[in-house]
C-alpha cells in the first residue's frame, strides 16, 4: 500500500491507486505501478451447488430446485444476480458443470442461469468439476464423455464472447506435464474458442501456475489460480504477502484467482490491520496483492458452497439467500468482508474508512475536473483551471463513486454508456454500475460498467469515456483540498 506524503486523498479509500500532488507539485509518487495487461476486468464470485460442486448427479444450484424449468431459473438467476451486483459490484459469476448436467433434461434449465447472466452482461466462466464419470480422483478418466460435454457447451455457447470456459477445475489427479498436455489437447480441438476465453487451471488445486504460464503452448489464455489457508500452515501478513507474489510470480498479467475466501459468519473483522487471527491476515494480504498486481478475481463461494456443521450453508459464503420461489434477495453477512473483497477489485478503500475529499487534476492539461458554474443541474464535467471551489471537490465513497456538490451530485456515465464519446457529467446518485469507477495504478480512473478511461478531449476541454490508451489526458492526480469553506 502506498504511502503518500502529503495528506492523502483517498490515501485508504483509493490507496495506491492515484498519483498525489503533495510539497512539490507534479511529482509522480515514486512506486505507482506502470501501465500494464492486468485481468481486473473479472470481479466476480461462484454460484455453487449447496453441498458443494464435486457431485455424482446433476448440479442444482443454490437457490435453484431439480423441477425447476428453464423461464424459472432464468428468473430466479436473475433476482441473485442483481443482488451480486447490487450487494458487491460483480460482473463476473463462475458456473460449474458436469456430465450429470450437460446435454441432460436438466441442461435445458440450467441454461437459464448463463443466460440471465449474459443478458446482464455478466461474464460467465463455466467449469468442470470431477464428477466420477468423465473424471475421477482429479483426473480425466474417461475423455470420451469429457469431450462429449464440452462439445455440446461450446456449441450452444462458443459464439458468445461473454462466456469464458475452464476445461477442469483442480485437476490434482494430473502432473504439471500431463495436465499441459490434456489443456493443450482441449484448446487445440476447438480453434474457434479464442485463447483469451480460456482458463487454464494451474496443475494440482489449481496452485502451480506458473509451470502452465511457461508452456508456450499455452500462450494467450487466462490462468486459474485457487489460494486457501488450508493449502499452507498460518502465516502473517507479510508471509502471506510473499506467499502469494511467489506463487504468481511473473504470470500477474494472465492471472485470475477465480476460488479464495475466508469464514464470513464468525463475526471476524477484516477492517483490523493489527489482527492476529490467520484468516484476517491471510484475506487482507490477498486482497492487497490483488490490487496492487491488477489481478482480477472470483470469490469462493458468492452463494450455495459446503455445508457447514450446524449451519445450512457455506461459513465462506459471501452472500446470504432470502425468500420463496423467484422471489429472492441476498443480504451480506460481513461487511468488513465484502469490503476487502470489493478492495481487490481496486473498489473502495476496504477499511471501511470516511472518505476524505480532494480535486483531481488531469495530468494533460493541468486542470482540475470542474462541474461548470457548481451547478446542481445534471451537466457534463470539464477540467478548468484549479480554483479548490465546491465545483471541483471529489469525494470517493466505498461504494465506489465520486460524489461533488457535498454528496448532491454523482460523476455519472450518460446513458449508461459503453462506448468511446460517452458523456461524463453529473447526476442524482442511484448506486448503477456507471457512477462506479475504479481507479487505476497507472492514474486511469474507469467506468465500472463500460471498463473505459475518464479522458479529456483536449479541444474542447470536456470530459468523457474513451478506450484506454495511456495518454495523459486520461490520468489524474489527486490535490488536497483544504476544508470547507463558505463557498460550499
Amino acid at each position: 500500500m502506498l504511502r503518500f506524503r502529503a495528506r492523502p486523498f483517498l490515501a485508504r479509500v483509493l490507496a495506491g491507486a492515484l498519483t498525489v500532488v503533495g510539497a512539490v507539485p507534479g511529482i509522480v509518487l515514486a512506486g505507482a505501478s506502470p501501465a500494464a495487461a492486468d485481468t481486473t476486468q473479472f470481479r466476480g464470485v461462484n454460484w455453487g451447488r449447496l453441498g458443494d460442486n464435486f457431485h455424482g448427479g446433476p448440479l442444482v444450484l443454490h437457490g435453484l430446485s431439480s423441477t425447476d424449468s428453464y423461464s424459472t431459473v432464468l428468473a430466479k438467476a436473475n433476482a441473485i444476480y442483481q443482488g451480486f451486483q447490487n450487494n458487491l459490484d460483480v460482473n463476473t459469476v463462475r458456473l460449474p458443470i458436469n456430465t450429470y448436467t450437460v446435454g441432460t433434461t436438466w441442461w435445458n434449465a440450467y441454461t437459464g442461469t448463463i443466460d440471465a447472466a449474459t443478458a446482464k452482461g455478466f461474464k460467465v466462466v463455466l467449469s468442470y468439476w470431477d464428477d466420477g464419470v468423465a473424471a475421477s480422483g482429479g483426473r480425466i478418466v474417461n475423455p470420451t464423455a469429457f469431450n462429449n460435454m464440452w462439445n455440446t457447451v461450446i456449441a450452444r455457447y462458443g459464439s458468445n464472447d461473454l462466456v469464458y470456459f475452464e476445461p477442469m477445475n483442480e485437476p490434482g489427479g494430473h502432473s504439471a506435464s500431463d495436465w499441459a498436455n490434456v489443456v493443450s489437447n482441449w484448446i487445440s480441438a476447438r480453434p474457434s474458442i479464442p485463447r483469451d476465453r480460456v482458463f487454464v487451471s494451474g496443475a494440482g488445486l489449481n496452485t502451480d501456475i506458473k509451470s502452465m504460464c511457461a508452456d508456450r503452448r499455452l500462450d494467450g489464455t487466462f490462468l486459474s489460480l485457487h489460494h486457501y489457508t488450508f493449502f499452507s500452515g498460518a502465516k502473517n501478513y507479510d508471509q502471506w504477502v510473499a506467499f502469494l507474489r511467489d506463487a504468481i510470480g511473473s504470470c500477474a498479467g494472465r492471472t485470475v484467482m477465480d476460488e479464495f475466501g475466508a469464514p464470513m459468519d464468525t463475526g471476524l473483522n477484516y477492517h483490523d490491520a493489527t489482527s492476529a487471527d490467520n484468516f484476517v491476515r491471510y484475506f487482507r494480504a490477498t486482497t492487497t496483492v490483488l490490487r496492487e498486481l491488477r489481478i482480477g478475481s472470483i470469490y469462493w463461494p458468492g452463494l450455495g458452497g459446503k455445508i457447514t456443521a450446524g449451519q445450512s450453508d457455506d461459513w465462506y459464503a459471501m452472500q446470504k439467500l432470502h425468500g420463496t420461489g423467484t422471489n429472492l434477495t441476498l443480504s451480506t453477512p460481513n461487511a468488513s468482508g465484502a469490503d476487502r473483497l470489493r478492495y481487490g477489485w481496486g473498489l473502495g478503500d476496504g477499511d471501511g474508512a470516511p472518505a476524505p475529499t480532494s480535486l483531481l487534476r488531469n495530468v494533460g492539461t493541468g486542470r482540475c475536473l470542474d462541474i461548470p458554474g457548481a451547478t446542481t443541474s445534471n451537466t457534463q464535467v470539464q477540467v478548468n483551471a484549479c480554483n479548490d471551489t465546491a465545483a471541483q471537490r471529489w469525494t470517493a465513497t466505498a461504494g465506489g463513486q465520486l460524489t461533488a456538490l457535498g454528496g448532491q451530485k454523482c460523476l455519472d456515465a450518460y446513458g449508461a454508456g459503453t462506448g468511446n464519446g460517452t458523456v461524463v457529467g453529473t447526476y442524482a446518485c442511484h448506486g448503477g454500475a456507471n457512477q462506479r469507477w475504479t481507479i487505476g495504478g497507472d492514474g486511469t480512473i474507469r467506468g465500472v460498467q463500460s471498463g473505459l478511461c475518464l479522458d479529456v478531449n483536449t479541444t474542447t476541454l470536456k470530459v468523457q469515456l474513451w478506450t484506454c490508451w495511456g495518454g495523459d489526458n486520461q490520468k489524474w492526480q489527486a490535490q488536497n483540498a483544504v476544508p470547507a469553506r463558505s463557498d460550499l
